[in-house]
């Protein structure tokens, strides 16, 4: 068992890491979570007033005639809130605002599943299993790269992994924020990092496609046209990762103080060895896993035979393409396969344990895992508020073309244009925290810019992702952010947003940095394909 490291005070602290405390004391100065939301919502208010009504702010839209979301007039215009249209907009509407917010039943769902898992005990005893024995610089390196692989599943790294790392690295004697910090660097910061390709790839893909053929108008970019680049970066980040929180983050956090904890966390029993009755369990739900994992394999069957007429069979590939990944049910609705593998495999383990008997413990196992949530629930009503402002005033977008064109402007034609254009989109995405909603604007001016001067599609979009995962840790423009600090504020009442922010920059810096190298090192120095069938440069076409 690892001992809980001893905080140090008298050790000198480097430049850099008083760089961070300087961070965090400013970003501690700002109120609570819920009322800085507020703030910001009030404010978006003012500053639309400002640049719609007063300033008159537009600029030329870049995406194509009859792109869904351009205006008849071809220009993407600031929208003030501050007048009766504008009030009447935010009145009607606070509540969908609220109940519409994409991160938030998302995260009841799964978290009724989860709720059975915890109340069982079944969390507890396979945190137990694995951790007691365990080296905690490979535990470190498991929660980052677990924390790659499950943006493939979408939700489930934010919604599962971030406070079950925290849970691991406290039954190790270690601080839960940093293993909190690691899961959530792995699930956001390297998001567009997997083995696998997950179901941003061909979104993002469509996006480069129909940018692309504003020059060449038959060009084709495949979900897959990443792929190599993403497996490598796929080991870098998780790489780099484990370096951060081992020997930035977790000195930095020292000891951690139970007392500020809510006590319902704290589990007492948590470095108790498992017994006869859990190992029990933990064998039925090996059993059950593998049911569900059956039952998912089921429904992505292609057609064989005469199997496709068996109920089910094939039932959430997409029905259109028989694309697995391309708007396929079933990684649209992969909250709910999070809700059933917890519930399917948290109730067998009860049942064979001896923790659950029937019903009534399900229901208040959900009922207990909801009424966790009160804080997030409030953070959210207002953080909602916010990010529909924001996008109702055209401010990200306007701000998105307005750092597209500066950049363009700089007049660089070399493989040295791909920094600026990392940087701008690392920047723009906090304020645009979607991927999607970033490249859908973004990708009409570079894509175009950068084919004209000799660059692929595939590449351009490469170098997107990273300026764009790399930030997505430390801006509250995220969705799931609220998310993450109503999981650390478990185990720290008075945690503030700069304490986050201070504990995620050095993630966000060092993946900016090394993954920027690796793009350079892949693209210009080696040569190789960023993914199958995907050139590095571009060619017009002639005739």
């Amino acid at each position: 068992m690892t001992e809980t490291p001893s905080a140090q005070p008298s050790a000198k602290r480097g430049a850099f890491t008083r760089f961070l405390d300087g961070v965090e004391w400013l970003g501690n100065l700002l109120p609570h979570p819920v009322t800085l939301f507020a703030i910001l919502a009030g404010l978006m208010i003012l500053a639309s007033g400002l640049f719609g009504d007063l300033m008159g702010l537009s600029v030329e839209d870049p995406r194509p005639e009859g792109a869904r979301g351009r205006s008849p007039d071809g220009m993407i215009s600031a929208v003030s809130l501050l007048n009766e249209d504008g009030f009447r907009r935010i009145f009607t509407s606070l509540t969908t605002n609220f109940t519409s917010f994409a991160p938030l039943g998302v995260v009841l769902v799964a978290m009724l599943g989860v709720g059975v898992a915890e109340k069982s005990g079944l969390l507890s005893a396979a945190v137990r299993s694995i951790v007691l024995s365990a080296n905690k610089h490979t535990v470190t390196v498991a929660v980052v790269f677990a924390g790659v692989l499950s943006n493939t599943a979408s939700e489930m790294g934010y919604v599962v992994l971030v406070p079950l790392a925290g849970a691991v690295f406290y039954a190790l004697g270690r601080h839960p924020l940093a293993g909190m910090a690691a899961a959530f660097a792995g699930t956001s910061g390297g998001y567009s990092a997997n083995l696998l390709i997950g179901t941003i790839d061909p979104l993002l893909a469509g996006i480069t496609t129909e940018a692309a053929r504003l020059i060449d108008p038959d060009y084709v970019v495949a979900a897959p046209a990443n792929w190599y680049f993403m497996v490598a970066s796929t080991f870098l980040v998780t790489l780099i990762g484990s370096l951060v929180t081992i020997f930035i983050v977790e000195p930095k956090l020292g000891a951690y103080d139970p007392s500020r904890a809510d006590p319902s966390v704290l589990d007492k029993n948590m470095m108790q060895p498992v017994s006869a009755e859990e190992k029990r369990g933990l064998g039925w739900a090996g059993l059950a896993s593998l049911a569900v994992f059956a039952a998912m394999a089921w429904t992505l069957m292609p057609e064989i035979g005469g199997l496709g007429g068996l109920p089910g069979w094939g039932a959430l590939r997409n029905s259109d393409t028989g694309s697995i990944f391309q708007q396929a049910p079933f990684f649209i609705g992969f909250v709910t396969w999070i809700f059933l593998f917890f519930l399917i495999v948290g109730f067998t383990y009860g049942r064979a344990a001896g923790t659950m008997k029937n019903d009534r413990d399900v229901i208040d196992g959900m009922a207990s895992a909801i009424s966790t949530l009160g804080l997030y629930i409030v953070l959210v009503f207002f953080a909602a508020q916010f990010v529909a402002f924001f996008n109702w005033s055209n401010l990200g977008a306007i701000f998105a073309v307005l750092g597209a064109q500066f950049l363009t402007d700089t007049g660089l034609t070399g493989p040295a244009i791909f920094i600026g254009f990392i940087l701008m989109c690392a920047f723009v995405n906090l304020m645009l925290g979607s991927a999607s909603a970033q490249w859908a604007v973004t990708a009409p001016i570079f894509v175009p810019m950068l084919m004209l001067i000799g660059y692929s599609p595939e590449v351009i979009q490469a170098a997107y992702r990273i300026g764009d995962s790399s930030t997505n840790i430390i801006t509250p423009m995220m969705s799931y952010f609220g998310l993450i600090l109503a999981w650390m504020t478990r185990y720290d009442k008075k945690l503030g947003i700069g304490t986050v922010i201070a504990m995620m920059l050095p993630y966000s810096l060092a993946f900016l940095v090394f993954w920027t190298a690796l793009f350079f090192l892949w693209t210009f120095a080696l040569g190789l394909p960023v993914g199958p069938g995907s050139p590095t440069l571009y060619e017009l076409p002639t005739g």
